[in-house]
């Protein structure tokens, strides 16, 4: 199998709070992997130091054997937990960004996503809902040729039919032979597309297993399995 990511010994500092202690991993190409986090576990923060926009304080990341820098944020897409867009933006110029931005982004795939996500490119973003908001942030992050997708919290904070509608885009439009690295604190709404699962806890890995391997070990979802590990959080 392809490894598309490589985490090794990580650590990351605060000031004097330490957000991540000696943190490693490896995914594989074609994984939709969750990871897993009550919130302030370090979610975020291993996120940004895979997007280099944060720096370790020790340890290394490389993606698809290039350490984190110019050349792996060509094969990074990163959707933050805040919008990549600007207030005074239509649907369609957030595209135009997009296009103008990055080299790889493809227009016809964000056109047919913004049609299975009921959007208008003449639509003003400040007019958007939550939930149709955070379908425009997956429409402007899935539509790049990348090879790691990495996702902050896309469902928080938006209703049921949109928690419905983002996952099912992202099962639609997922390129298979790349992966995608998915933070949530909701379980229960997204779990059914993990492939692997990460769990995090105080900035240490508690867990990274396969998702149905650890549902017939445990029988238990992993909903429920990450209940019990973060019941005292």
């Amino acid at each position: 199998m392809d490894s598309i990511l490589q985490v090794q010994q990580v650590s990351k500092k605060y000031g004097f709070k330490q957000a991540l202690n000696q943190v490693s991993f490896e995914l594989g190409a074609g994984k939709i992997v969750g990871l897993l986090g009550s919130n302030g576990s370090g979610k975020s923060t291993i996120m940004k130091l895979i997007a280099g926009l944060l720096r370790p304080g020790s340890g290394s990341i490389s993606v698809l054997g290039l350490p984190v820098g110019e050349a792996s944020k060509a094969l990074v897409s990163f959707m933050p937990d805040r919008p990549l867009t600007e207030k005074w933006m239509k649907v369609g110029d957030a595209l135009k960004f997009m296009e103008d931005f990055y080299p790889d982004f493809d227009r016809i795939k964000a056109r047919r996503m913004l049609e299975f996500m009921k959007l208008s490119e003449k639509e003003r973003v400040t007019s958007l809902s939550k939930g149709m908001s955070e379908r425009l942030q997956l429409t402007l992050a899935l539509s790049r040729k990348a090879r790691l997708y990495m996702l902050d919290e896309p469902i928080g904070g938006v209703d049921p039919v949109a928690r419905t509608k983002i996952l099912n885009a992202l099962m639609e439009f997922y390129e298979e032979d790349s992966t995608i690295l998915l933070s949530t604190h909701l379980v229960s709404d997204i779990e059914r597309i993990f492939d692997e699962v990460i769990f995090i806890k105080e900035g240490e890995i508690v867990l990274h297993s396969d998702a149905e391997k650890l549902r017939l070990q445990r029988g238990i979802s992993i909903d429920e399995l990450f209940k019990e590990v973060y019941a005292e959080c």
